[in-house]
């Protein structure tokens, strides 16, 4: 397997931060004194789903922070459903900008990370000084199409088989991680992601307590449901959205710009849902020019 040092491009460190009563895995990359950026990968994936952002943000003259969320890889894995209520993991990335010496950061998320992006962004206002979210919609904005809209509501069955207690980190488990594979690889060309990719992510998926920990974000939200004292957006945002994605109504991605007060949508029409993947260089350069304002 290439070693990460080259697959990076850049220098990095791997840290572990105790915050928020939790302990963070954590990328680090750039310079301490260099504005910060922290980027939150989404389900089922880990720090590395950010792997190709993280050099042309150094270059681009920022700090960089990848953890592993909570419950991910080699970050800690508290038990039950409680410690995955999205308030909480929120509270992980207050806590991760302080403990590199800052008070609010430019904050990136995809899938998961993109909905802790959006409730950071509207629960802890002052941490975010831009905002960036890559296929996931505004909390609001989300609400209302599974209300009103049958075909998000069709796409949405995966959440609540993930209600069901034991069976989906049994079936995930099954046969080396064959479905969380199909995950990744079903919706994108063939090659986007290479085998030493996927064997990192077995890895990851295969420490002890990741797959009921990832699967426990998902028991978290009916269980702890808890709405963010505001729905608009102050924080300057982009939202990417690549329109092929099979989890996701396209209408979702201007409904949630328009619930930002500086909003920006780009699409991508020939790509899904793991854009980071599929267009990691557009990815970065439109958030290099997002972030830089």
């Amino acid at each position: 397997m290439e070693s990460l040092r080259t697959t990076l491009g850049v220098p990095v460190d791997h840290e572990f931060r105790e915050v928020n009563d939790t302990t963070l895995h954590v990328v680090a990359a750039g310079d301490p004194a260099d504005p910060l950026v922290v980027l939150l990968h989404g389900f089922p994936e880990f720090w590395y789903g950010w792997h190709r952002a993280v050099a042309p943000l150094v270059a681009a003259g920022y700090r960089v922070l990848v953890p592993d969320q909570r419950g991910y890889n080699r970050s800690a894995k508290p038990a039950g459903v409680r410690p995955y209520r999205l308030t909480e993991l929120s509270r992980d990335v207050v806590a991760l900008i302080r403990s590199d010496g800052y008070e609010s950061a430019r904050v990136v998320g995809h899938d998961w990370g993109a909905f802790v992006a959006w409730d950071l962004a509207l629960r802890h206002p002052e941490r975010v000084d831009r905002l960036g979210v890559v296929n996931v919609p505004h909390p609001t904005a989300f609400r209302r199409a599974l209300l009103g809209n049958r075909d998000q509501l069709r796409r949405s069955w995966y959440a609540f088989a993930f209600q069901l207690p034991v069976l989906p980190e049994w079936a995930a488990a099954r046969d080396d991680f064959a479905l969380w594979t199909r995950v990744l690889t079903g919706s994108v060309p063939e090659g986007t992601f290479t085998d030493a990719d996927l064997d990192r992510y077995r890895t990851a998926w295969g420490r002890p307590g990741a797959a009921r920990a990832m699967t426990n974000w998902y028991r978290a939200v009916p269980r702890y449901p808890r709405l963010p004292p505001r729905e608009r957006v102050a924080a300057p945002t982009l939202v990417l959205w690549g329109e092929r994605d099979e989890a996701l109504v396209p209408e979702l991605a201007p409904a949630s710009v328009a619930l930002c007060d500086d909003g920006r949508l780009e699409r991508f029409p020939d790509a899904g849902h793991f854009l980071t993947h599929e267009r990691p260089t557009a990815v970065a350069d439109l958030l290099v020019d997002h972030l830089n304002g």
